[in-house]
């Protein structure tokens, strides 16, 4: 039997895709064979080898070189089988029911802030994060964690009223409360202002460094709301932290 001729064009086609396959398949193997050179050639330190291969049940930051105390990580390896523990997103709690429903002022931590009164310097957004992150601790502590279990966190925020732009200054105060406020060289506190105010020992001693991202967005879903936060959080392998 006679086979029917492929139209001129398809056979050009077929050609040009048969010639682009043959290409790849040499880049491909060049390539391979540059990466194959390169690791048999490199020194990977110590701490690039844990990240890489980190050991089941385990986290490993990746944190900032030639820093005493960074703020977050630039990003976490987790082992295989390592039990995480999700949040859902959380604001802070209308603990301040002397101030209008919907209000920003409402959710002022009244227990740190009493009668819901902002010491000096201290801006709305700094005290709305202060209460979100007791709220992120006390979720934490309901499924057996604490803030130095936390590897990632999203943070979002939304401008104070008649302001141009969310406050992440006021943020990243509230945040070092709980998180980052430790030396790595010794373990030993670092202090932290509240506000304009001299700098004092941290609300939680946490050696935790989350990897993290902060973000300017329009409307978060509570009126009054200025912060929402959801974390990650790894359970310690078995033999404690």
């Amino acid at each position: 039997m006679t086979s029917t001729p492929y139209p001129t064009g398809t056979q050009a086609a077929t050609r040009k895709y048969s010639m682009l396959r043959r290409r790849l398949s040499l880049i491909a193997a060049g390539v391979a064979g540059v990466t194959l050179t390169a690791t048999a050639s490199f020194a990977a330190p110590a701490v690039f080898k844990d990240l890489t291969d980190p050991k089941p049940g385990t986290t490993v930051s990746n944190l900032p070189a030639g820093q005493d105390n960074p703020m977050i990580a630039s990003g976490v390896a987790i082992g295989a089988n390592t039990p995480i523990y999700k949040t859902s997103g959380l604001g802070p709690a209308a603990l301040n029911t002397a101030a209008p429903a919907g209000s920003e002022q409402r959710y002022v931590d009244t227990e740190v802030f009493p009668g819901g009164v902002l010491t000096p310097g201290v801006t709305i957004t700094e005290a709305q994060g202060i209460n979100v992150l007791r709220r992120i601790g006390e979720n934490l502590a309901q499924a057996g964690l604490d803030y130095d279990d936390v590897i990632t966190m999203r943070v979002f925020l939304q401008n104070p009223a008649g302001a141009e732009k969310a406050d992440f200054d006021g943020w990243n105060r509230a945040y070092r409360q709980y998180f980052a406020n430790t030396s790595l060289s010794d373990g030993s506190p670092i202090k932290v202002p509240l506000g304009s105010a001299a700098s004092a020992e941290p609300f939680v001693k946490t050696t935790a460094r989350p990897s993290r991202f902060a973000l300017e967005i329009e409307n978060l879903p509570v009126n009054g709301w200025l912060v929402e936060v959801e974390v990650d959080a790894a359970y310690p392998a078995s033999g404690g932290r």
